[in-house]
C-alpha cells in the first residue's frame, strides 16, 4: 500500500534510516508499526537455521510490508531486513487504525494488496512443490511474469542468490540449472543478467 507521505506525517508517522543488512523487525515479535518504504528496498525472510533463508517477499520504494500481522494482532511470521540502505516511515498500530477509519479508501487498497499477496503465496507454494530445480526456477520466472516484475525484454530482477532463496535451492544448483535452461533456449544470460524468454 502507498499512503501519501503528508497523510502519514499528519497521523504521527516518523521516518527512520536503516543501513543495508540491518534488521527492521524479527520473526515472532509483536507487530507494532505500519511500515512504508520511502527509499531503498526490504526483504522479508524466514530461516530454518543460520545458513539457509527463504525469501518471503521483496519490497521497494512506495511499498508497505508486514501489515497482515499488524492487522490481526499476531507476531511477525518472518523477519525484515534492509536489502539496501533505506528510509522507512513508521506509524504506530493505533494511529494506523485511526487513519484507516478516517480514510476508508485505504481499506479497499489494503484488501486488494492482501488478495494479491495471497495469490502470490499460492504461486510460491506451487513452485516449492515442484520436484526438479528446472521446474522450480521456471515456476518462479512464470510467477514474475504474472506479477509483471519482468521488463519488456524479460529481465529477471533478482540475483542468482535471490533466486536460490526464493526457490529453496542452493546457489550452485541455480547456476547449473540456468546453464541448462540456456541450452534449452528458455532463458538467455547477457552480461551476467538473466532474461526469461
Amino acid at each position: 500500500m502507498n499512503i501519501e507521505v503528508d497523510t502519514l506525517l499528519a497521523y504521527g508517522a516518523t521516518s527512520k534510516k536503516w543501513i543495508k543488512g540491518e534488521q527492521i523487525f524479527t520473526q515472532g515479535n509483536e507487530a507494532r508499526y505500519y511500515h512504508q518504504i520511502a527509499e531503498g528496498s526490504v526483504k522479508m525472510i524466514t530461516s530454518a537455521n543460520l545458513s539457509k533463508e527463504f525469501i518471503q517477499g521483496l519490497f521497494f520504494k512506495g511499498n508497505s510490508f508486514g501489515e497482515p500481522a499488524l492487522m490481526i494482532g499476531k507476531p511477525y511470521p518472518a523477519s525484515a531486513y534492509a536489502e539496501t540502505d533505506s528510509l522507512i516511515y513508521r506509524l504506530s498500530k493505533e494511529k494506523f487504525l485511526i487513519l484507516l477509519e478516517d480514510h476508508p479508501s485505504y481499506y479497499k487498497n489494503l484488501f486488494l494488496i492482501f488478495a494479491e499477496r495471497l495469490y502470490c503465496k499460492t504461486l510460491t507454494a506451487n513452485i516449492l512443490m515442484n520436484n526438479s530445480p528446472e521446474e522450480k526456477i521456471i515456476g518462479l520466472l512464470e510467477k514474475l511474469k504474472i506479477e509483471k516484475k519482468l521488463n519488456e525484454q524479460g529481465l529477471v530482477p533478482y540475483t542468482r542468490q535471490q533466486i536460490a532463496d526464493f526457490t529453496g535451492l542452493r546457489v550452485e544448483t541455480v547456476i547449473r540449472t540456468l546453464a541448462k535452461l540456456v541450452e534449452k533456449r528458455q532463458v538467455v544470460i547477457i552480461n551476467h543478467k538473466v532474461f526469461y524468454l
